[in-house]
Protein backbone atom coordinates (compact mmCIF):
# COMPACT_ATOMS: atom_id res chain seq x y z
CA UNK A 1 0.00 0.00 0.00
CA UNK A 2 1.20 3.62 -0.73
CA UNK A 3 0.52 6.24 0.92
CA UNK A 4 1.85 9.78 1.95
CA UNK A 5 0.65 11.70 4.88
CA UNK A 6 2.29 15.21 4.71
CA UNK A 7 0.79 17.69 2.55
CA UNK A 8 0.43 21.24 2.45
CA UNK A 9 -1.53 23.49 0.07
CA UNK A 10 -2.11 27.18 -0.60
CA UNK A 11 -3.83 28.02 2.27
CA UNK A 12 -0.58 28.15 4.82
CA UNK A 13 0.87 30.57 2.28
CA UNK A 14 3.95 29.21 1.06
CA UNK A 15 2.67 26.07 -0.86
CA UNK A 16 1.29 25.88 -4.27
CA UNK A 17 -1.78 24.18 -4.95
CA UNK A 18 -5.34 23.36 -4.15
CA UNK A 19 -6.17 20.64 -1.67
CA UNK A 20 -7.46 18.71 -4.65
CA UNK A 21 -4.39 19.38 -6.32
CA UNK A 22 -2.75 17.01 -4.19
CA UNK A 23 -5.18 14.26 -4.39
CA UNK A 24 -4.82 14.34 -8.27
CA UNK A 25 -0.53 13.85 -7.79
CA UNK A 26 -1.61 11.18 -5.52
CA UNK A 27 -3.91 9.50 -8.21
CA UNK A 28 -1.10 10.07 -10.58
CA UNK A 29 0.93 8.24 -8.36
CA UNK A 30 -0.47 5.32 -7.78
CA UNK A 31 -1.26 6.00 -4.16
CA UNK A 32 -3.88 4.56 -2.26
CA UNK A 33 -4.32 6.76 0.65
CA UNK A 34 -3.37 10.78 0.41
CA UNK A 35 -3.25 12.59 3.84
CA UNK A 36 -4.36 16.12 3.95
CA UNK A 37 -2.36 18.03 6.66
CA UNK A 38 -1.34 21.29 5.85
CA UNK A 39 -0.04 24.03 8.87
CA UNK A 40 -2.88 24.51 11.55
CA UNK A 41 -3.50 28.32 12.48
CA UNK A 42 -1.52 30.22 14.97
CA UNK A 43 -4.12 29.70 18.15
CA UNK A 44 -1.75 31.46 20.60
CA UNK A 45 -3.19 34.51 19.27
CA UNK A 46 -6.20 36.42 19.19
CA UNK A 47 -5.31 37.76 15.51
CA UNK A 48 -7.23 36.14 12.63
CA UNK A 49 -3.93 35.23 10.82
CA UNK A 50 -0.60 37.00 13.04
CA UNK A 51 2.03 35.22 10.72
CA UNK A 52 0.63 34.92 6.97
CA UNK A 53 3.04 32.83 4.88
CA UNK A 54 3.64 30.79 7.69
CA UNK A 55 0.30 29.31 8.70
CA UNK A 56 -3.58 29.75 7.92
CA UNK A 57 -5.92 32.03 9.59
CA UNK A 58 -7.88 31.00 12.45
CA UNK A 59 -10.97 31.50 9.25
CA UNK A 60 -9.86 29.05 7.44
CA UNK A 61 -9.51 26.46 9.95
CA UNK A 62 -13.25 25.57 9.61
CA UNK A 63 -13.77 25.91 5.48
CA UNK A 64 -10.13 23.84 5.53
CA UNK A 65 -11.95 20.70 7.43
CA UNK A 66 -15.05 21.20 5.56
CA UNK A 67 -13.34 20.67 2.18
CA UNK A 68 -11.28 17.70 3.16
CA UNK A 69 -14.38 16.31 4.16
CA UNK A 70 -16.25 16.98 1.11
CA UNK A 71 -13.22 15.67 -1.29
CA UNK A 72 -13.29 12.52 1.10
CA UNK A 73 -16.80 11.87 -0.16
CA UNK A 74 -16.36 12.93 -3.31
CA UNK A 75 -12.91 10.71 -4.17
CA UNK A 76 -14.15 7.94 -1.80
CA UNK A 77 -13.67 4.50 -3.95
CA UNK A 78 -10.56 5.92 -6.28
CA UNK A 79 -8.56 6.57 -3.33
CA UNK A 80 -8.98 7.29 0.35
CA UNK A 81 -8.65 11.05 1.66
CA UNK A 82 -7.80 11.52 5.06
CA UNK A 83 -8.59 14.61 7.21
CA UNK A 84 -5.32 15.94 9.21
CA UNK A 85 -3.33 18.89 10.37
CA UNK A 86 0.37 19.55 10.90
CA UNK A 87 0.10 21.29 14.42
CA UNK A 88 2.88 23.23 15.76
CA UNK A 89 3.50 22.77 19.45
CA UNK A 90 4.32 25.35 21.98
CA UNK A 91 3.93 24.06 25.81
CA UNK A 92 2.29 27.42 27.01
CA UNK A 93 -0.40 27.26 24.22
CA UNK A 94 -1.34 23.61 24.41
CA UNK A 95 -4.00 23.89 25.92
CA UNK A 96 -6.15 26.09 23.60
CA UNK A 97 -4.78 24.12 20.76
CA UNK A 98 -6.78 20.98 22.25
CA UNK A 99 -9.85 23.09 22.53
CA UNK A 100 -9.29 24.11 18.90
CA UNK A 101 -9.22 20.29 17.86
CA UNK A 102 -11.70 19.30 20.10
CA UNK A 103 -14.70 17.76 18.25
CA UNK A 104 -12.87 18.14 14.85
CA UNK A 105 -13.56 14.49 12.69
CA UNK A 106 -9.68 14.12 12.98
CA UNK A 107 -8.23 11.08 11.28
CA UNK A 108 -4.74 12.26 12.79
CA UNK A 109 -2.93 14.76 13.99
CA UNK A 110 0.75 15.78 13.33
CA UNK A 111 2.56 17.22 16.18
CA UNK A 112 5.69 19.42 14.95
CA UNK A 113 8.38 21.78 17.18
CA UNK A 114 9.42 24.29 14.68
CA UNK A 115 10.59 26.90 17.39
CA UNK A 116 13.10 26.40 19.92
CA UNK A 117 13.68 29.58 22.07
CA UNK A 118 11.26 31.52 19.95
CA UNK A 119 13.19 31.08 17.06
CA UNK A 120 12.53 29.09 13.81
CA UNK A 121 14.74 25.64 14.06
CA UNK A 122 15.23 26.70 10.45
CA UNK A 123 16.99 30.25 11.05
CA UNK A 124 20.77 29.55 9.76
CA UNK A 125 21.57 32.38 12.04
CA UNK A 126 20.94 30.90 15.38
CA UNK A 127 23.88 29.05 15.60
CA UNK A 128 26.34 31.81 14.85
CA UNK A 129 28.90 32.66 17.85
CA UNK A 130 27.04 29.82 20.06
CA UNK A 131 29.69 27.91 22.26
CA UNK A 132 30.11 24.44 22.20
CA UNK A 133 27.77 24.44 25.53
CA UNK A 134 25.02 26.41 24.00
CA UNK A 135 24.72 24.77 21.02
CA UNK A 136 24.76 21.45 22.67
CA UNK A 137 21.97 23.01 24.59
CA UNK A 138 19.83 24.34 21.75
CA UNK A 139 19.80 20.27 20.42
CA UNK A 140 18.62 19.56 23.96
CA UNK A 141 15.96 21.86 23.81
CA UNK A 142 14.75 20.76 21.10
CA UNK A 143 14.39 17.37 21.99
CA UNK A 144 13.03 18.30 25.22
CA UNK A 145 10.07 19.73 23.11
CA UNK A 146 9.62 16.77 21.47
CA UNK A 147 9.29 14.72 24.29
CA UNK A 148 6.94 17.09 25.56
CA UNK A 149 4.62 17.36 22.68
CA UNK A 150 4.52 13.40 22.51
CA UNK A 151 3.42 13.37 26.32
CA UNK A 152 0.54 15.92 25.54
CA UNK A 153 -1.26 13.34 24.21
CA UNK A 154 -2.68 15.18 21.91
CA UNK A 155 -0.86 13.38 18.44
CA UNK A 156 -0.88 10.43 16.41
CA UNK A 157 2.38 11.35 14.15
CA UNK A 158 5.56 13.50 15.11
CA UNK A 159 7.15 15.63 12.44
CA UNK A 160 10.30 16.11 10.99
CA UNK A 161 12.05 15.13 14.40
CA UNK A 162 15.73 15.88 13.61
CA UNK A 163 14.57 18.86 11.34
CA UNK A 164 16.72 21.31 12.70
CA UNK A 165 19.65 20.19 10.55
CA UNK A 166 17.75 21.00 7.10
CA UNK A 167 19.72 24.46 6.70
CA UNK A 168 22.20 23.49 9.19
CA UNK A 169 23.90 20.23 8.30
CA UNK A 170 26.15 20.05 11.36
CA UNK A 171 23.56 19.62 13.88
CA UNK A 172 23.86 15.65 13.41
CA UNK A 173 27.21 16.04 14.70
CA UNK A 174 25.95 17.94 17.96
CA UNK A 175 26.55 15.42 20.90
CA UNK A 176 23.08 14.63 22.25
CA UNK A 177 22.47 10.99 21.90
CA UNK A 178 21.54 10.98 25.58
CA UNK A 179 18.31 13.33 24.72
CA UNK A 180 17.86 11.68 21.11
CA UNK A 181 17.43 8.36 23.34
CA UNK A 182 15.25 9.42 25.84
CA UNK A 183 12.72 11.46 23.38
CA UNK A 184 12.66 7.94 21.48
CA UNK A 185 11.91 5.97 24.78
CA UNK A 186 8.63 8.43 25.61
CA UNK A 187 7.67 8.49 21.88
CA UNK A 188 7.78 4.58 22.55
CA UNK A 189 5.79 4.33 25.24
CA UNK A 190 3.23 6.84 24.59
CA UNK A 191 2.90 4.67 21.07
CA UNK A 192 2.94 7.58 18.93
CA UNK A 193 4.42 7.45 14.90
CA UNK A 194 7.24 9.73 13.66
CA UNK A 195 7.76 10.06 10.02
CA UNK A 196 10.22 9.60 7.73
CA UNK A 197 9.52 12.98 5.95
CA UNK A 198 11.38 13.48 2.39
CA UNK A 199 11.31 16.89 2.32
CA UNK A 200 14.81 17.61 3.29
CA UNK A 201 15.68 16.60 0.06
CA UNK A 202 14.60 20.56 -1.02
CA UNK A 203 17.07 21.64 1.98
CA UNK A 204 20.55 22.22 2.37
CA UNK A 205 21.17 19.22 4.42
CA UNK A 206 19.62 16.77 1.50
CA UNK A 207 18.70 13.44 2.26
CA UNK A 208 15.41 12.50 4.90
CA UNK A 209 14.11 13.36 7.97
CA UNK A 210 15.34 11.63 10.70
CA UNK A 211 18.77 10.49 9.85
CA UNK A 212 19.16 6.56 9.29
CA UNK A 213 21.34 6.64 12.68
CA UNK A 214 17.62 7.67 14.71
CA UNK A 215 15.81 5.44 12.65
CA UNK A 216 17.91 2.55 13.79
CA UNK A 217 17.66 3.57 17.30
CA UNK A 218 13.85 3.80 16.82
CA UNK A 219 13.35 0.56 16.04
CA UNK A 220 15.78 -0.33 18.85
CA UNK A 221 12.99 1.48 21.37
CA UNK A 222 10.15 -0.29 19.43
CA UNK A 223 9.03 3.40 17.48
CA UNK A 224 6.22 3.07 15.10
CA UNK A 225 6.93 4.75 11.66
CA UNK A 226 4.74 6.37 8.65
CA UNK A 227 5.68 8.37 5.72
CA UNK A 228 5.01 11.75 4.66
CA UNK A 229 6.93 13.84 1.86
CA UNK A 230 5.60 17.39 3.75
CA UNK A 231 4.65 18.11 -0.28
CA UNK A 232 4.57 22.12 -0.47
CA UNK A 233 3.87 21.26 -4.26
CA UNK A 234 1.91 18.61 -5.64
CA UNK A 235 4.35 17.47 -7.83
CA UNK A 236 6.67 16.07 -4.54
CA UNK A 237 3.54 14.03 -3.66
CA UNK A 238 4.68 10.71 -2.59
CA UNK A 239 8.37 11.45 -3.29
CA UNK A 240 10.96 8.64 -2.57
CA UNK A 241 8.19 6.76 -1.03
CA UNK A 242 9.76 3.39 -2.42
CA UNK A 243 13.81 4.60 -1.36
CA UNK A 244 12.00 5.05 1.47
CA UNK A 245 10.28 1.50 1.86
CA UNK A 246 13.64 -0.35 0.50
CA UNK A 247 15.84 1.31 3.49
CA UNK A 248 13.31 0.65 6.11
CA UNK A 249 13.68 -3.01 5.06
CA UNK A 250 17.46 -2.89 5.40
CA UNK A 251 17.36 -0.94 8.37
CA UNK A 252 15.44 -3.58 9.93
CA UNK A 253 11.66 -2.46 10.50
CA UNK A 254 8.91 -5.25 9.25
CA UNK A 255 6.09 -2.99 9.26
CA UNK A 256 5.17 1.12 8.97
CA UNK A 257 1.38 2.90 10.13
CA UNK A 258 -0.89 4.95 8.75
CA UNK A 259 -4.56 6.14 11.26
CA UNK A 260 -7.87 6.18 10.17
CA UNK A 261 -10.29 7.88 12.77
CA UNK A 262 -7.32 8.32 15.04
CA UNK A 263 -6.99 4.43 15.20
CA UNK A 264 -3.39 3.03 14.13
CA UNK A 265 -3.19 0.99 10.77
CA UNK A 266 -0.57 -1.02 10.40
CA UNK A 267 1.04 -2.07 6.81
CA UNK A 268 3.56 -4.54 6.27
CA UNK A 269 6.96 -3.15 4.47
Amino acid sequence: MKFDLHTHHERCGHANGTIEDYIIAALDADLQVIGISDHSPYFGSEQDQPFPGIAMARSDFSSYVDEVLRLKEKYKGRIEVLLGMESDFFPKHAETYRSAYQGVPFDYLIGSVHQVSGVSIFNRNRWKGLSEEKTIAEKVSYYDLIQQSARSGMFDILGHIDAMKGYFPAFSDIPADEAIDDTLRVIAKHDIAIEINTSGSTKDVGGWYPSDAILERALHFGVNVTFGSDAHKPSRVGDEFELVRKRLKEIGFSQWVFYRKRQQIIVPL
